[in-house]
């Protein structure tokens, strides 16, 4: 047995002390059980105590003679073992409920490792003595042996210090405890799946924040909040009804109507009376949570502790938050710390995709932590109308889940939700409130004439350029990235802009900014603008999409109803026919004939301007129920989900097909245009990863399997020194042989020419 009192480390460059990350965590820990006020636990006060107890217990295996070693860069038999074997044998000398003693000492084996990696590692490390081994014992450690390389002295006065009353004995191999778990763990059928993960995710979020230096996280308080009360706003109905509610609301108001207020006013309401919790608000496109994000953070004036964003192209967009003042190797780790922050707890309003909460019911990597995190939280989702069937299913799923587990509270809203999307998520809410603006706010909305126009978009851009020369600012939405591009190409402004899916991250952020400004006067885009962006045009050419979609769009016109340059309404053309590659895009032709009779009846009636109060029952008749495939699709997704959640989500079981169940529905692969090719290089080089992968452009599945069977897409690898260390990198991607510039995009029809290409 041990007995030195040397230092015993936690963790080394820099060195740290077991009793500093210790002290860190329980830190963190406080910080956490005040930001946490509505966890679903019977007892708050014995769930903080048993995570203070984990906390202390976690990393008492470190202690261990030969791992001191391998901290200290000395030559040393540590074999691979795993620390928290160790550290969970103490735990059975504890006076506790054997309830308690069971959730600590599972929360300690699986802080790091899910128990079949756990299991294995047994199984082929140590001497077990079990018939189930029958290939023979040699070359094993002995678990006996290996206990007495441990510092007991120091941990008797280390606990004493804790005031934790501890006898050492023998030290139990836990064997069976891995066991058991690992061929039967625990699933929402059993009584303690909520509090056993509650204590998985806090015990993780403890370690693995106080380990990234994190050791406060932020809370709402009121002066966040009083930017909805000034002196000189009055709110609408829906805002006012929606700051009286506590529970559940779904919230209907017209495009600009301040929903977004009024989902904060509803959350200000929440935490008032029920307690602080974690919120999210909820978007569906990237380029809407980063408007949003902007938003917030500007009214709150979190200075990014108070509003943070996650999303698949975080890293893109802090890029562009940075600027390029600065590429010093100090602003990198700079940009890596506030990526760490907004994925880790600190600010307590996060604007993000649903995916990110998606993916802990999935049951991905660490997803312990993501439903820690949501527990006794509150989700604002806006624009709820705006997924395909499979992942309105997913949200369903979610909702019920956070609902009857995790003690959270929903906010829906929409300005156009069809009646049976109502009906899914109503039953996933249970109880819920209905808030919808009052018939004064809808008839002062009068903001759009409805014009349908017969033939193509692309055969009427001398009308589009009459409409540019007699001053208006102009929107023209295509349906496909290529027609944008050449429509963008024909006409003339003083100031345009082409926005689509194919641009890089440097050069999309690029001209989400140009688009603050007024100087723009013509703005050529896809689906991509059907999003919260705060642009305001005076006219819209379109091409046919559902009506959702083009309301969406129109919602980017006359936005803000000003009297004087707008005139009241202004137009939005629709012209009725569809190019071939259309049935790609929006496969359901029958819903895009629904959508032209409804904007002919709309165009018959008042001399098309739209009534926003009709617009409800507009959506209706182009959606009255799910079509035959939307529904099996949401059924197919919605019992398989529903399932695996309820019999297979445990704590500390990860199954790897669940990542690739997760990631098949991303239809897009990043692929790097060959002319960035030595910038991207240089890039690496310098170690600026995040900029590096900026230049990346993403491109769907079946393009890129088209691409690379005819050998328009290469796989390249790049060699690169990590900075102020002797080790030489590698990077695999993939470079694409089209052409790609920073104002059209990437032109998938157009190859480089050798010149320009960069291949290595």
């Amino acid at each position: 047995m041990i007995t030195t009192t040397k230092e015993v480390l936690a963790k080394s460059e820099p060195p740290i002390s077991l009793k500093q990350h210790i002290d860190e965590c329980l830190g963190v820990c406080e910080s956490l059980r005040n930001a946490f006020e509505r966890l679903p636990v019977g007892d708050s006060d014995r769930f903080w105590q048993l995570i203070r107890l984990g906390i202390i217990f976690h990393d008492l295996g470190k202690s261990h003679s030969e791992f001191q070693k391998m901290l200290s860069k000395e030559r040393t038999n540590w074999y691979h073992q795993r620390h928290e074997l160790f550290s969970v044998s103490f735990v059975e000398q504890l006076e506790l409920p054997e309830e308690d003693k069971s959730i600590l000492k599972l929360i300690i084996a699986g802080h790091h490792k899910d128990f079949n990696f756990l299991f294995d590692h047994i199984q082929h490390g140590y001497k077990t003595g079990e018939d189930l081994f029958s290939f023979g014992e040699d070359g094993k450690l002995e678990w006996d042996e290996e206990t007495q390389k441990l510092n007991q002295q120091f941990i008797q006065a280390f606990l004493k210090e804790y005031n934790v009353p501890f006898k050492i004995s023998s030290l139990t191999f836990p064997l069976q405890l891995i066991k058991d778990y690992a061929r039967n763990p625990i699933n929402a059928s059993n009584i303690v799946f909520q509090e056993l993960l509650m204590a998985a995710g806090a015990l993780k979020q403890c370690d693995h924040s106080a380990s990234a230096g994190i050791f406060k996280v932020n809370v709402l308080e009121e002066k966040h909040f009083n930017f909805l009360y000034d002196t000189e706003w009055r709110p609408y109905y829906h805002q006012k009804r929606s700051s009286e509610i506590n529970g559940n609301i779904i919230l209907t108001a017209p495009t600009g109507s301040g929903k977004t207020e009024a989902s904060l006013m509803w959350l200000h309401k929440q935490i008032k009376e029920n307690g602080q919790g974690r919120t999210f608000y909820i978007l569906p496109f990237t380029a809407s949570i980063n408007a949003m994000f902007e938003r917030l953070d500007h009214k709150m004036q979190g200075n990014n502790e108070i509003v943070g964003v996650v999303h698949g192209k975080l890293t893109e967009y802090i890029e562009s938050r940075f600027g390029e003042e600065d590429y010093s190797l100090q602003n990198e780790k700079i940009k890596y710390e506030l990526k760490d922050s907004f994925r880790a707890l600190v600010p307590p309003l996060k604007v993000t995709t649903p995916f990110q909460l998606l993916k802990s019911i999935f049951g991905l990597k660490g997803f312990e932590k993501g439903i820690f995190e949501m527990s006794g939280g509150y989700f604002i989702f806006d624009e709820i109308h705006a997924y395909d069937p499979e992942v309105t299913a997913q949200i369903k799923v979610l909702i019920e889940f956070a609902s009857r587990f995790l003690n959270v509270n929903v906010c829906l809203m929409t300005a156009t939700l069809p009646s049976f999307l109502k009906r899914e998520f109503s039953e996933a809410l249970g109880s819920y409130t209905e808030v919808c603006a009052d018939e004064e706010l809808y008839q002062s909305f009068v903001r759009h004439r409805i014009r349908v126009n017969e033939g193509l978009l692309f055969d009427h851009v001398a009308d589009i350029q009459l409409r540019l020369d007699s001053g208006d600012k102009v929107l023209v939405v295509s349906n496909t990235v290529k027609q944008a591009q050449a429509i963008y190409k024909i006409l003339n402004a003083s100031k345009k802009v082409l926005l689509h899916s194919a641009f890089n991250g440097v050069d999309r952020n690029q001209k989400e900014n140009e688009l603050k400004s007024d100087d723009v006067k013509l703005l050529v885009g896809t689906q991509a603008i059907e999003v919260s962006l705060d642009i305001d045009y005076d006219v819209i050419f379109t091409e046919p999409a559902p009506l959702d979609a083009l309301l969406q769009r129109f919602g980017r016109v006359n936005r803000h109803r000003l009297n004087g340059h707008y005139r009241l309404p202004c137009d939005c053309i629709i012209f009725s026919k569809r190019n071939d590659v259309d049935k790609y895009i929006y496969k359901n032709e029958e819903i895009i004939f629904r959508t032209l009779n409804v904007l002919r009846e709309i165009e018959a009636i008042n001399s098309g301007v739209v009534s926003e109060i009709e617009l409800q029952k507009y959506i209706d008749q182009v959606y009255p129920d799910w079509s035959v495939k939307d529904k099996d699709d949401f059924d197919r997704v919605y019992s398989h989900l529903k399932a695996d959640v309820l019999e297979n989500l445990s704590p500390f079981i990860f199954f790897p097909h669940r990542e690739e169940e997760f990631e098949k529905q991303f239809d897009g692969i990043k692929v790097l245009p060959s002319i960035k090719a030595h910038e991207y290089q240089e890039l690496l080089e310098a170690n600026k990863f995040i900029k590096a992968e900026s230049l990346k452009v993403s491109i769907t599945k079946q393009r890129f399997a088209s691409l690379i069977s005819k050998e328009g897409i290469q796989r390249e690898v790049s060699a690169f020194q990590l900075i102020r260390k002797e080790v030489i990198k590698e990077q695999s991607y993939f470079i694409i042989n089209r052409k790609y510039d920073d104002n059209l995009g990437l032109q998938l029809d157009v190859e480089e020419s050798s010149q320009q290409s960069q291949f290595y």
